[in-house]
């Protein structure tokens, strides 16, 4: 069965596949929106979450909602913050805790706690008004133990017909798209009970839930590979956490839609830069390759004497006019430039890849 080729929201048409920036905070950091746009990035993923926190869901609402606050014309996926909920627990020393109502979460400014359930995460995404929202779930590790897989996943159906139901209670005419997260860790049984336990709620799409790198050997196609079989073809579906040109180019090969990340900007950030081990443009080298990137590192000292750009088949503001020694320069003097021009530099590698990909699509729409 072809692919799907397009998702219909308010803000217009999504050409698939896609790669969403995650714009977790409403910026990408370091960027301007209007370079964004310059750069070809098309959609953006926010987080509810920490939106709901600083400045507030309400606040980003009185502003005329995620688009104005932003300044950003084109469509806005938001993530609910079940994965943002797992890591900063993981971070902190298992700071928060988890009940069938929603998760405990210590306030940003450290004083008293907040309740976090299914309801709130859509009303808070309602308030930003994007055009595609993910219901609330309960991320796992592959390596948690099988009693903390299965309650993840009963978990996540609850919350899923609890989103569902107050999306249809509240929203307007402009009602968003919906996604649901499909958990269970590496058991193929678990995931498939929760696909099950999905489908017959219904979604407008599904979306990859867990942390998409397993031990014995599996490996991200495996993990990921295994939830596309389970769901019927033809419905959108969003690889949560997976950014990195490789991964995207694996992902998209088992069946994914959608791809986000903080990995392409995160990494730019600290001087890692995409380069092609193939030509990006060439749809039969894309096609068969295993591997489509490598990192240059900037912020390398042998990297301070290169006279050449980063990539000289990219037509990205750094590697139209700056080589690689200026760039380590601004690394080297913490100068903010270096994150601009990286940040730009990685998201149009994804972008040219992502060109490609769609190209592809277009002579085998079915491939």
């Amino acid at each position: 069965m072809p692919r799907i080729r397009v998702l219909d929201t308010h803000h217009g048409f999504i050409q698939l596949p896609a790669f969403l920036p995650d714009a977790t905070r409403g910026t990408i950091r370091s960027v301007p929106t209007h370079l964004l746009e310059q750069a070809g990035v098309e959609i953006l993923m926010a987080n509810a979450l920490h939106l709901s926190e600083r400045p507030g869901a309400e606040a980003v609402q009185a502003l005329g909602g995620i688009h104005r606050f932003m300044g950003w014309s084109g469509p806005v996926a938001t993530d609910s913050g079940g994965f943002q909920v797992w890591s900063m627990a993981r971070d902190r020393g298992g700071s928060g805790t988890v009940t069938n109502k929603g998760f405990v979460l210590p306030k940003t400014s450290g004083r008293g706690k907040r309740l976090f359930t299914p309801e709130r995460a859509i009303g808070h995404q309602l308030k930003l008004a994007p055009d595609i929202v993910f219901c609330l779930d309960q991320c796992t590790h592959p390596d948690d133990p099988p009693e903390v897989q299965a309650a993840s996943v009963q978990r996540t159906l609850r919350w899923a017909r609890r989103c569902r139901e107050v999306l249809d209670q509240r929203a307007s005419d402009r009602r968003p798209l919906l996604f649901a997260v499909v958990q269970g860790g590496a058991d193929p049984e678990l995931r498939r009970r929760c696909v099950d336990g999905l489908l017959e709620i219904g979604f407008d799409g599904y979306g990859f839930g867990g942390v998409p790198i397993a031990g014995d050997g599996r490996s991200l196609v495996d993990e990921i590979g295994l939830v596309a079989e389970l769901l019927p073809p033809g419905v959108p579906l969003h690889a949560l956490g997976v950014g990195r040109p490789d991964s995207v180019l694996a992902a998209w090969r088992a069946g994914w839609r959608t791809f986000d990340s903080v990995a392409p900007t995160r990494e730019a950030r600290r001087g890692l830069l995409y380069t092609p081990t193939v030509a990006l443009e060439d749809r039969a080298a894309v096609a068969g390759a295993e591997r489509v990137s490598r990192y240059l590192d900037a912020t390398d000292e042998a990297a301070w004497r290169q006279t050449e750009p980063v990539d000289p088949t990219c037509g990205c503001p750094l590697c139209r006019r700056y080589s690689r020694g200026y760039l380590a320069h601004l690394f080297r003097i913490e100068d903010p430039a270096a994150s601009v021009l990286a940040t730009l530099h990685n998201l149009a590698f994804l972008g040219r890849l992502i060109t490609t990909l769609r190209a592809i699509e277009d002579v085998d729409g079915s491939c």
